[in-house]
């Protein structure tokens, strides 16, 4: 057998994808038994590639088209390639073993179909729908690969992803500019003055300072629900949530530097793994 021929060893396929490309939640997998681990970076892999789909395209139709696979093979109509696709494989195995509801992850598919067009997000009821079917459904995905659904983990679940998807919004609003996107609701921009046009061209405004800073307090306001709600559920199910102990660090960083939105906050991988860790030990996810 060639090397080009050699089989694709799934799992460290996905593991490489998300340590790459959503390294939190990579770091949070370290926390958890390695049988469940390997699924959760099936998931965590899946929304990796589908939520990329967009930075591959420059026009909407191919970025619909490469969704549109994911959703015929969550469907199990896709023509050709699962077999060879290793992210695609290693969600199979985990939809089955887990019975996660294939449901949940098509409708992600579909929600992403939003990021392949210039449109603002029109309202916060609008990004909280986006969000609730993006980071809220992997936190209520990944849960179930540790413990029976209930709806105590799907209530955290929900202000969890709400609380990250924004802390999230925030630190892309520099890339997102560039490219003409905006995640940040139209309507609350508008409501401080601010224009998307002075988004686009990364002004530093007042106007723009305010909107963020008052999106920033709402995404504090779900993760300081969230946190409460913590200890509503079975231990064993807490290390898919320790990713929100990075999103207040975000969020801090974000009031530190709300009067200049438009300065990318990268994150330090050892910072990461270390407030991971410190959460862990102390079970404080908001350290």
């Amino acid at each position: 057998m060639s090397v080009t021929e050699a089989p694709i060893d799934g799992a460290a396929f996905c593991a490489d994808l998300v340590r790459s490309h959503d390294f939190v939640r990579y770091a949070s997998t370290l926390f958890v038994p390695a049988a469940e681990r390997r699924a959760l970076l099936a998931i965590y892999a899946f929304n990796a590639e589908v939520s990329r789909v967009h930075e591959h395209v420059s026009q909407p139709l191919p970025g619909e088209i490469r969704l549109q696979w994911w959703t015929d093979m969550l469907g199990g109509t896709a023509h050709g390639g699962v077999e060879g696709n290793p992210v695609a494989a290693e969600l199979l195995q985990a939809i089955r073993k887990h019975r996660l509801p294939v449901s949940a992850l098509s409708r992600l598919v579909e929600a992403h179909q939003f990021d392949l067009y210039n449109d603002p997000m029109p309202s916060m009821a609008a990004l909280e729908g986006y969000l609730a079917d993006t980071a809220s459904a992997l936190f209520s995905l990944a849960a179930r690969v540790m413990a029976r659904p209930s709806e105590e983990i799907d209530h955290l679940a929900r202000h969890a992803g709400l609380a990250q998807g924004m802390a999230q919004v925030v630190a892309a609003l520099p890339r997102d500019a560039a490219r003409h996107q905006l995640f940040l609701p139209l309507q609350l921009l508008q409501e401080h003055g601010g224009s998307m046009e002075a988004v686009f061209a990364r002004k530093q405004t007042p106007e723009i300072s305010a909107a963020v800073g008052q999106f920033a307090r709402e995404a504090q306001t779900h993760l300081d629900t969230a946190l409460s709600l913590l200890s509503d559920i079975p231990p064993a199910v807490r290390p898919i949530f320790l990713p929100l102990a990075y999103v207040r660090r975000d969020l801090g960083r974000v009031a530190q530097a709300a009067n200049d939105p438009f300065v990318p906050k990268p994150a330090s991988r050892l910072r990461v793994l270390w407030t991971l860790w410190r959460a862990a030990r102390t079970k404080d996810f908001g350290g």
